[in-house]
């Protein structure tokens, strides 16, 4: 055997040895006419053409997006985003709270103009009301202003909002603190008699209660009704017809909020001082007459010098003024109260903690002694039948003990 002989040859690999596609693809393509891959490239191409790249269409549609936005905000200096607006010269009085002006009032009249002459009512409205001869059957316009409505609201000292009407300070300086206040006796007056004023809460829940409650304490009895009864349009002017002076009670927020919730429209610390002075409106709004408000709760609230202070000039503003209910050693409303000259006064003693006959009197003879040594003295109670049948009681010999019985107005400072 020879050197040439003893090599294995092994044959050439074909096109058919190889991957099984590659040799159908291959084989078809050389067995096809020309025309036939032409048309299958052609396919390829329209196949690739509709597989359009979505991702990157819209990465740039975003991008389009934000630089339009851009271009928006630098170039073009209109903070209304082109929407019509106009500009109208209000004889509008001072602001005590820049948050609270901004808070919209619609549909509140300018002027009242009668028999030629034009008569201030209302320094925040931009709309102008014309009354014709004899609207105000004989009175003079600014007398008639003065005069309460049906519901015992004086028009001069009312705004309108979109809740309803809420106090306001007159045009002449007239605040509805010194307006709906009930006469009575002033210290000088009293010639050394202690003074003792009494505050009844929590009244307009109950309608048979808070009837029975005005018919039978004593007119200088103050009565605090809550914003939530459902029939204060008959409670309120029968406890304004028996003489006493009346307060609006606030829900504000306590340490234990919402386990422990005031009511609807409560005022809450942590919320923009724009919502919370539209919640007191919505609260101003549920009844007219009364002189001031008292906090109902809120803890929580009245310690949060930054949520409690446009609240306070807010009040002050409207020209009321406020009662601290006593119930919490942390609250600002004094302080406040004095650096914005709102009347206050704080109450000193519960009267019925303990609601039954005996700890009442009790209760009501420690404040009568408080009243001797201090020279007036201020008591709180809720309108439960056994506290208002108490308190009657014990009135009824206030004048034989040389005690006067004065709204909370006339001690509050």
């Amino acid at each position: 055997m020879s050197g040439r002989e003893g090599v294995i040859r092994r044959p050439a690999p074909s096109i058919e040895s190889s991957n099984p596609h590659s040799r159908h693809s291959v084989a078809q393509d050389l067995s096809a006419p020309l025309g036939g891959r032409k048309a299958r490239r052609e396919a390829a191409k329209a196949r690739r053409r509709r597989h359009l790249p979505i991702a990157r269409l819209t990465f740039l549609l975003i991008v389009l997006v934000l630089v339009g936005l851009w271009a928006q905000l630098t170039f073009v200096q209109d903070p209304e985003g082109g929407r019509p607006t106009a500009d109208l010269a209000l004889n509008g009085g001072p602001q005590g709270n820049a948050v609270a002006g901004a808070v919209s009032r619609e549909d509140t009249p300018a002027t009242i103009t009668a028999e030629g002459e034009a008569f201030p009512a209302n320094a925040g409205g931009p709309s102008i009301q014309t009354i014709g001869d004899g609207a105000f059957d004989g009175l003079a316009p600014e007398l008639l202003a003065l005069e309460p409505d049906d519901r015992g609201i004086i028009p001069a000292l009312s705004e309108p909002t979109s809740y309803g009407p809420i106090p306001r300070r007159g045009s002449d300086g007239l605040t509805p603190f010194a307006a709906y206040a009930r006469p009575s006796v002033s210290a000088e007056a009293a010639a050394g008699r202690p003074r003792i004023a009494i505050i009844v809460s929590g009244l307009g829940i109950n309608h048979a209660g808070t009837l029975e409650a005005i018919s039978a304490l004593p007119d200088a009895v103050t009565l605090a009704f809550a914003p939530y009864g459902r029939t204060l349009e008959e409670t309120v002017p029968a406890a304004r017809a028996e003489g006493h002076e009346l307060l609006l009670e606030l829900p504000l927020e306590p340490f234990d909020y919402p386990q422990n919730d005031p009511g609807p429209e409560t005022l809450l610390t942590g919320e923009p001082a724009r919502a919370n002075i539209d919640r007191l409106f919505a609260l101003m709004a549920k009844f007219g007459g009364y002189a001031g408000v008292i906090n109902y709760m809120g803890a929580r609230f009245t310690a949060s010098g930054g949520d409690f202070s446009p609240v306070m000039e807010e009040i002050a503003t409207r020209g009321l003024g406020f009662v601290d209910d006593g119930s919490s050693n942390r609250s600002l409303a004094q302080q406040l109260a004095g650096s914005n000259a709102v009347p206050f006064a704080r109450v000193q003693e519960m009267l019925d903690a303990n609601p039954a006959r005996e700890p009442i009197l009790a209760a009501l003879g420690a404040l009568e002694r408080r009243a001797r040594e201090d020279g007036h003295a201020v008591g709180m109670a809720t309108a439960l039948p056994v506290s208002v049948r108490t308190i009657a009681e014990w009135a009824r010999g206030l004048a034989e003990r040389d005690v006067l019985l004065v709204p909370v107005s006339a001690v509050m400072q």
